[in-house]
């Protein structure tokens, strides 16, 4: 959620940047109400007081009927304001919630995914002296995905993922956790991409998989509430999460971290739940658009004077470990219209899959600067005692269905027998192929 006293310095700036990000938000409407509520909220003080000054004149003596009836009305008075400024406030905060997070001034602006840019490309796309099958084509002659059954079992868009497929996820996991808790990586990567930030690890984290109702909201990603799981007839009305930094983000929740333990830099392993709501017809085939998948997500609480940095070092070590890998991918820079309600910048990776013949999104890199942990209360007490809100980042480490897709088709040889990266053989119990 937005400042409030910064809209009202310039509600100009946050017109437009709703605008740009593609959001219709009634923000003169917000300012009308947000001028009622401060009004009312001094009156309602008034009457408070004055109910506290008029109790204490009964304090110790006999009852006075003319100050009995004084109170009786202040009652009266303070209890039909507050039901007002109840309503007014409520009506306050949903349109507060509405208004996006500002863009940093380096994101594009853009109407739509197609304006998005592409700011860097790495590696070569292999080349085959045969035509390249595509991943489901490929599991499907081997026995490595199984969705009839899986269908029959739980309904369309879930898998049996099977036999050195199973194997091959442990060993990204596993990949994956030696070189971000390792921190003369970490410190690599800093120093290669001329970041100003501390060595420190990211540190494993298994988090829940539910997330009571309040919590989702006030992370700003249980909408659009179509693309979730309910669970129904629980007291506390759980959600199943899309991400795991859906759990990791809200961890620190009305807490108080102190600055000389920041940053916090976490990577959380979780399967993933979303109902891929408006996608029917679309990646049917295959494992690419699933109802259920797992992630490696990195989640980061800094301050406000590191929260980009953080952000850009996410990038680094997603594309330090898809170079691992050695598969080729692609950078965009996510314009206004595609960065997302709560995200001051965003970033996409795709991964190039030869037999689509086409680069598809693996990775997402986003900067909520402190717009996530207003509403969470997440802050930090820097080294003079001031108490700020941190920033927020959070980035995949490897989606891992779609990793081993990209390692399927582009390592894939003539009779059908997938390569593995040489970084995940030892991982794989000295086994170089599937």
């Amino acid at each position: 959620m937005i400042d409030i006293q910064l809209l009202r310095e310039d509600p100009e700036k946050y017109k437009t940047a709703a605008q740009q990000k593609g959001y219709q938000v009634e923000i003169d409407k917000l300012l009308g109400l947000d001028n009622e509520r401060t009004k009312l909220l001094q009156q309602v003080e008034a009457l408070r007081q004055n109910r506290n000054n008029n109790a204490a004149k009964m304090k110790g003596g006999k009852p006075d009927q003319t100050l009995i009836e004084a109170g009786k009305k202040i009652k009266q008075e303070l209890v039909g304001c507050e039901d007002k400024l109840k309503q007014l406030e409520d009506e306050w905060l949903k349109i507060l919630k509405q208004i996006p997070n500002l863009p940093l001034q380096d994101v594009p602006v853009g109407s739509s995914e197609d304006q998005n840019i592409v700011s860097k490309t790495w590696g070569e796309k292999p080349s085959f002296d045969f035509e390249p099958k595509n991943h489901w084509q490929i599991a499907e002659q081997r026995d490595l995905i199984d969705k009839t059954r899986a269908a029959k079992v739980s309904g369309s868009r879930f898998a049996y993922i099977k036999g050195p497929l199973v194997e091959l996820q442990f060993a990204l996991i596993q990949f994956v956790l030696s070189q971000v808790t390792n921190p003369d990586i970490i410190k690599n990567i800093i120093e290669a991409n001329g970041l100003d930030l501390q060595p420190i690890p990211f540190v494993p984290i298994l988090p829940p998989v539910l997330i009571k109702e309040d919590v989702y909201d006030q992370m700003d990603r249980l909408e659009p509430r179509e693309d979730r799981y309910h669970i129904e007839g629980q007291d506390d009305n759980l959600w199943l999460t899309g991400s795991a930094e859906h759990t990791l983000g809200s961890m620190y929740k009305d807490e108080i971290i102190e600055e000389k333990d920041l940053p916090l830099r976490f990577i959380g392993y979780s399967t993933s739940f979303r109902q891929e709501a408006g996608t029917y017809g679309k990646d049917t085939e295959g494992i690419i658009r699933m109802h259920q998948f797992d992630k490696l997500e990195f989640e980061t609480f800094s301050n406000a004077q590191t929260g980009l940095q953080e952000h850009l070092l996410m990038i680094a070590t997603q594309e330090y470990l898809t170079q691992q890998l050695g598969l080729p991918y692609r950078v965009l820079t996510k314009c206004s219209a595609d960065i997302g309600k709560p995200n001051a910048r965003g970033i996409d990776i795709e991964m190039w899959m030869p037999g689509q013949n086409k680069y598809r999104e693996t990775h997402t890199a986003d900067y909520m600067t402190d717009y996530q942990a207003r509403r969470l209360q997440t802050r930090t007490r820097k080294h003079d005692g001031k108490i700020e809100l941190v920033h927020t980042n959070d980035a995949t480490a490897f989606a891992l269905g779609r990793t081993m897709v990209a390692i399927i088709e582009n390592n894939q040889l003539q009779d059908g027998t997938i390569k593995i990266p040489d970084v995940l053989v030892n991982l794989m119990g000295g086994r170089k192929t599937i």
